[in-house]
């Protein structure tokens, strides 16, 4: 059975800074209840015994939100104790957390570190450009503060990777960002595209990532990496490194590039559970832990229906030379559905140049690595 995803939301939507760009706040915009408060011990008992009664072999647990820590410490103490009760079966246990890092203190890093959590650690780059959409509830930028935290833990050797939102202003300046990310020694990177708003035009934010500047970005930060790379200097970007798989025949790891949706089992604070951290909304709420077995809600007819939709390709793709890497891209940014389809990626024109432009040199270091590990 492949590795079973829990990705948690023990504080809902809540969060100490007001991230211009949310796009989580906007889904609980689109929602009969916007946010479910705190995950109660119940609950969160409920959720650790059922998953791992269905999983087999391995489970992974991801906290999110909305700001996960706001959860508390004790909580996250009661997440390894419920674990180790009730894994009876001896199952391989990950555990990771994705947060703005604002919380986190010398106790946070040593019982992350102890407890083998991975960390995602919100940064968009440099301080203009993180300060300009990552702001406290009183207007000011993070960007100290989360440099301290990244800093922090370094320091307590737990293990993370900074996130990055690609927006129209980082796209521009990534060479600065990438830079700033390689003296400062954050060599684990992940870039996520902005998303706009539920129902609202594409590129309408002064915020929003436009296909033609997702281009240049993906281009330049592509012959940074490769030219890294090609000198021996290790910087791990989660989506290149998919890229250069696939092009060694593996399966990527990040769903995007899988053709297809899988359920992630997105679990709300009250036990709702939704199919993907994008649609965790009403229409495709799957059921509740509490009283939903989670074989339940990932056969059952909504589950089915989500995972159906993506398939339905337009025509284009299945003439494009680049599909077999790009397979269509994440479903979000492919809505609005036309007809019975979901159209183009919105930004596919910026796949098809990147791939023009970058796949033989994606092919070269694939080839170099197989030859390296005898593959």
């Amino acid at each position: 059975m492949p590795l079973l995803n829990f990705l948690i939301k023990p504080a809902s939507g809540s969060c100490n800074i007001r991230c211009r760009y949310c796009f989580y706040h906007d889904i609980g915009e689109n929602r009969d209840v916007a946010s479910y408060g705190k995950m109660s011990e119940e609950t969160l008992e409920l959720l650790v015994q059922k998953a791992l009664e269905a999983a087999e072999g391995s489970v992974f647990f991801g906290f999110q939100g909305g700001e996960p820590t706001l959860a508390g410490l004790d909580f996250y103490r009661r997440v390894v104790e419920l674990q180790q009760k009730y894994n009876r079966k001896k199952l391989r246990i990950f555990n990771a957390i994705q947060t703005n890092g604002i919380l986190l203190d010398a106790e946070w890093a040593d019982f992350l570190a102890q407890n083998h959590f991975l960390v995602g650690l919100s940064l968009d780059g440099t301080k203009e450009i993180h300060d300009a959409n990552r702001l406290d509830p009183l207007g000011k930028g993070t960007f100290n503060r989360v440099l301290k935290t990244a800093q922090l833990l370094t320091a307590k050797q737990v293990e993370f990777n900074v996130l990055t939102v690609v927006t129209r202003q980082s796209a521009r300046y990534i060479d600065r960002i990438y830079g700033f990310f390689r003296r400062s020694g954050l060599l684990w990177q992940q870039y996520i595209p902005c998303l706009d708003p539920l129902g609202e035009e594409r590129g309408s934010n002064p915020y929003s990532l436009t296909p033609e500047a997702y281009t240049s970005f993906l281009k330049t930060l592509f012959d940074l990496w490769y030219r890294d790379v090609k000198a021996g200097n290790f910087i791990y970007i989660r989506y290149f490194e998919n890229l250069v798989g696939m092009a060694m025949g593996q399966p990527p790891e990040s769903c995007g590039l899988s053709g297809r949706c899988v359920i992630q089992n997105v679990v709300e604070a009250d036990g709702s559970v939704y199919p993907c951290d994008f649609y965790a909304l009403d229409e495709w709420k799957l059921g509740n832990i509490r009283t939903d077995s989670i074989a339940d809600m990932m056969n059952g007819e909504i589950a089915q229906r989500f995972l159906r939709l993506p398939q339905q390709l337009p025509e284009k793709c299945g003439q494009c030379e680049f599909y077999p890497i790009c397979r269509g891209g994440c479903r979000r940014d492919r809505e609005p559905m036309q007809g019975d389809c979901l159209p183009l990626n919105y930004f596919c024109p910026a796949y098809e140049e990147f791939f023009a432009y970058a796949l033989p040199r994606m092919k070269e270091i694939a080839y170099e690595a197989m030859r390296n590990s005898h593959f």
